[in-house]
């Protein structure tokens, strides 16, 4: 039971990284510091205030970035490598002591990686369908709606790791639907 806990915690971290890269490392090292939290052998550093200083800094520059018309597109080539990165980690750090080193490794880069590089796929794809059809005026608010979707997913993964794993996996299916919609009307729409 244990183990699935801890995959789901791990899913809903990974999907929080897939929305923004630094902002889950963030509350894995504040609920470190606070004691809300005790992260596997090995992950100790998260628990460490220079990291979680270093983590918050990184967090609003690539909060900030993403806002910067433009610089949010190349940041996300970037990002899509970083997040499945920062998704493993995040898996790894929650696992189960039950599984072998092996098997936690292993479950975290499928899991945890697979999870984020979706997710970050998916934003990748709305920016670029909001970008095409608004000129990236309307980036922000998919900048934003990203920010709120990564605090979200990772505080709630500690609280509700179960309910956040139905969460990302809804939120997964409607943001595919809608981005299929948008291309549908980019294609069946007359250039003027």
């Amino acid at each position: 039971m244990e183990t699935i806990l801890g995959l789901c915690i791990g899913i809903g971290l990974s999907a929080a990284c897939g929305f923004r890269v630094f902002v889950p490392l963030l509350v894995m090292s504040i609920a470190s510091l606070t004691g809300l939290f005790e992260p596997m052998k090995g992950f100790e550093w998260l628990a460490m205030p220079s990291v979680c200083i270093a983590l918050g800094f990184a967090t609003v520059c690539e909060i900030a970035a993403y806002y910067i018309p433009w610089v949010d597109n190349v940041l996300d080539t970037i990002a899509t490598p970083a997040s499945m990165v920062a998704g493993t980690l995040a898996t790894m750090a929650v696992s189960s002591g039950e599984m072998s080193q092996f098997a936690s490794w292993a479950a975290a880069i499928i899991v945890g990686g697979g999870t984020a590089g979706v997710v970050q796929m998916n934003t990748v794809a709305a920016r670029a369908v909001s970008t095409g059809t608004t000129g990236g005026i309307a980036n922000p608010l998919i900048s934003t709606g990203e920010l709120i979707g990564a605090v979200l997913l990772s505080v709630l993964s500690f609280i509700v790791p179960v309910l956040v794993v139905l969460l990302v996996i809804i939120a997964m299916i409607l943001i595919v639907r809608w981005i299929r919609r948008k291309r549908m009307e980019n294609i069946h729409t007359p250039a003027a």
